[in-house]
């Protein structure tokens, strides 16, 4: 567990499957916007345990760290992960979150990148974090600048979302101990 002021954040574990489950079903259509669209598989208590389980092994392999946003009364708002981690001379990982609509222009994201990056650097010693998003998705773009990462470019028609190729605006954050 990684403590802030507002929230902390931890890896998922087994009893956060239906908190989970709800937390996507609750924003289904504001998560979909910004991401790729996801069957009704998806949407199953079954689907949210593999997730988790597969999250465990992510991380046991240094591919992928999971973690949920929780208030400190232990209510699950969001996710944030570091996703599509390198190892070897590229030490580095992109950045990906979901907050709870309901949640959204309180701060609770930004602090989480920030616990996140704290980790990431601190941690998992990797020397630079990614973030790629949507040029219209602005409360997305302030979280990532709040947090230190700065704007690099646009990479056009990067990802796929609900069956169209879309822009990102490519944002990072390097590690300010590895410098060198």
């Amino acid at each position: 567990m990684i403590k802030g002021t507002n929230i902390y954040i931890r890896p998922f574990l087994t009893k956060d499957a239906e908190a989970l489950l709800e937390l996507f079903m609750e924003n289904r259509d504001f998560f979909e916007k910004f991401s790729m669209e996801r069957n009704e598989t998806f949407y199953t208590i079954e689907f949210q345990l593999e997730r988790i389980k597969q999250y465990e092994e992510d991380s046991r392999t240094d591919q992928a760290y999971n973690f949920g946003i929780f208030k400190h009364d232990g209510t699950l708002i969001g996710t944030i992960n570091l996703f599509q981690v390198l190892r070897g001379a590229l030490q580095g990982a992109f950045i990906g979150y979901f907050l709870d609509k309901k949640h959204n222009g309180r701060g609770y994201t930004t602090e989480a990148a920030k616990l996140l990056v704290g980790y990431a650097f601190n941690e998992l010693k990797l020397h630079r974090i990614e973030a790629g998003v949507m040029p219209h998705n602005i409360g997305s773009i302030r979280v990532l600048e709040k947090s230190g990462f700065h704007k690099e470019g646009i990479a056009l028609k990067n990802v796929k979302i609900n069956g169209k190729w879309e822009d990102h605006q490519v944002l990072a954050i390097i590690n300010p101990d590895d410098e060198s």
